[in-house]
């Protein structure tokens, strides 16, 4: 497989970019990383990008992810929001992991705001639901469908006992 070539494959697999924590608020819309490729205490910033960024992006498609390399002596991620403001986050020193989840923390959806999302997501209304707590309560509501046999009377050659029945 061609996408299995490189160093540290696993990042591109769905299971691996699926397993993702940090799904960022709807306010931010850019997402950006500085930091340097060499320095001991942009090792944490490096490993983020290496291992994180990825997963990052994929599960916030509509956040522009940037990456910023020796461009700065510290490492920093700033968040810009939608309404013009922008968040400053100091990573010096820190592993991938403190990061993570400091961003969880500061900038990510909280774990009762994934629930409710994801009940909302769950919940809407598609016109082919039917049954309780939809806005069909039976298929037969449904133009073109059969009626039901409560209502009307199917007619003799739907219902069974017709069709067996001794002429």
């Amino acid at each position: 497989m061609p996408f299995m070539k490189g160093r540290a494959p696993v990042r591109r697999t769905l299971e691996y970019l699926n397993a993702g924590r940090l799904i960022l608020k709807d306010k931010v819309r850019i997402f950006s990383v500085n930091y340097n490729t060499y320095g001991e205490h942009h090792g944490g910033a490096r490993d983020f990008v290496f291992w994180n960024i990825s997963q990052v992006q994929f599960k916030n498609p509509e956040v522009q992810v940037i990456t910023f390399k020796n461009m700065s002596p510290s490492p920093f991620i700033r968040c810009y929001f939608e309404d013009g403001r922008d968040m400053l986050i100091d990573i010096d020193s820190k592993d991938r992991h403190e990061i993570m989840d400091h961003l969880l923390k500061v900038v990510g959806k909280t774990k009762e705001q994934l629930d409710a999302e994801a009940r909302m997501a769950e919940s809407k209304d598609n016109p082919a639901n039917f049954g309780y707590g939809c806005n069909r309560h039976c298929i037969c509501e449904i133009p073109g469908q059969v009626p039901c046999p409560g209502t009307v009377i199917l007619p003799d050659h739907l219902r069974g006992k017709h069709i067996f029945a001794p002429k």
